[in-house]
């Protein structure tokens, strides 16, 4: 298993920077994929931004060229590197590991950092 702590959300104005953390309780060299989903109240939670243990790494539409997802093994800490920021981009951004290997395969998530985008 794997707790997920996020951090780093706020409020920023149009045009500006954020950048998310999400720490874990444990390594996640070794962890297939760690992303970032966002959830629009009514909606389903949309991809953000994913990377995998192999250094792959996918964009949502709505942010590519904008965000940046990027990990640091050595603290256990995944980033998400918000540019450009939009009012759109308003929203609850909570942080996912997909865990292939027993015993404890599965998705777990954190419990989401609220961001604002607003002049």
């Amino acid at each position: 298993q794997v707790q997920l702590v996020e951090s780093g959300g706020g409020l920023a104005q149009p045009g500006g920077s954020l950048r998310l953390s999400c720490v874990a309780s444990r390594s996640i060299s070794t962890i297939a994929q760690m992303a970032w989903f966002r959830q629009v109240p009514g909606k389903q939670r949309e991809l953000v931004a994913s990377s995998t243990n192999h250094g792959e790494t996918n964009y949502g539409d709505s942010v590519k060229g904008r965000f940046t997802i990027s990990r640091d093994n050595a603290k256990n800490t995944v980033y998400l590197q918000m540019d450009s920021l939009q009012p759109e981009d308003t929203n609850v951004y909570y942080c996912k590991a997909l865990i292939l290997t027993a015993p404890a395969q599965g998705a777990y998530w954190g419990q989401g950092t609220q961001v604002i985008v607003s002049s």
